[in-house]
């Protein structure tokens, strides 16, 4: 009964970091995790176990481990010597963990990492403009390009820009300078 007990409150405890972490939860703390699931075990104890769910489970997630790579990843830190790893027991409950929060959580990594507002669609085309402010006609073509950002559950907005030869060219450049710059930092890592 008292491995039944140990499971319960491991798996209490993985909900607990998993609502903090990853469902935006702020009411979760780890002071209360430690009252209402191991009010018996001494802080530090207690510290240094939530540290380590919360480190395992992190590592887990930002991989998005399978089923396979899952296994493998619980086998190896069951076989780590010292405190760094996990019983055997912690690693069928953070398995069994997994398995059902995979889906959730993976979503929550994602919308985490959205930019908000987000651009939602651009339409462009080239005119030309046929007339100016002073009157005069000028036959120059301008680029109309219509952007439209959004807020999830939110209504869109549109932005309009009109770009004329020079300033389509400088877009195109600082384009190029963004990409060259997240290539770096993506070849980097």
């Amino acid at each position: 009964m008292a491995d039944a007990d140990s499971l319960k409150s491991l798996s209490g405890l993985l909900n607990g970091i998993a609502q903090k972490v990853y469902y935006g939860n702020s009411e979760i703390t780890e002071d209360l995790l430690k009252n209402e699931i191991y009010p018996e075990m001494p802080q530090e104890e207690f510290h240094a176990l939530h540290e380590k769910m919360r480190g395992v489970l992190k590592s887990i997630a930002t991989a998005d481990m399978d089923q396979t790579q899952l296994e493998a990843f619980l086998t190896a830190q069951t076989r780590k010597q010292g405190g760094g790893g996990v019983s055997s027991e912690q690693a069928a409950a953070l398995g069994r963990f997994w398995k059902a929060h995979r889906a959730r959580i993976r979503e929550s990594l994602l919308a985490q990492s959205r930019w908000e507002p987000g651009l939602r669609s651009v339409n462009w085309r080239v005119d030309l403009q046929t007339a100016s402010t002073r009157g005069s006609t000028s036959n120059t073509p301008v680029a109309l390009v219509e952007l439209e950002l959004g807020r999830n559950g939110q209504d869109s907005e549109f932005v309009c820009l009109e770009f004329d030869e020079l300033k389509v060219n400088q877009v195109l450049k600082k384009m190029a300078e963004i990409q060259e710059s997240i290539d770096s930092i993506v070849h980097h890592s």
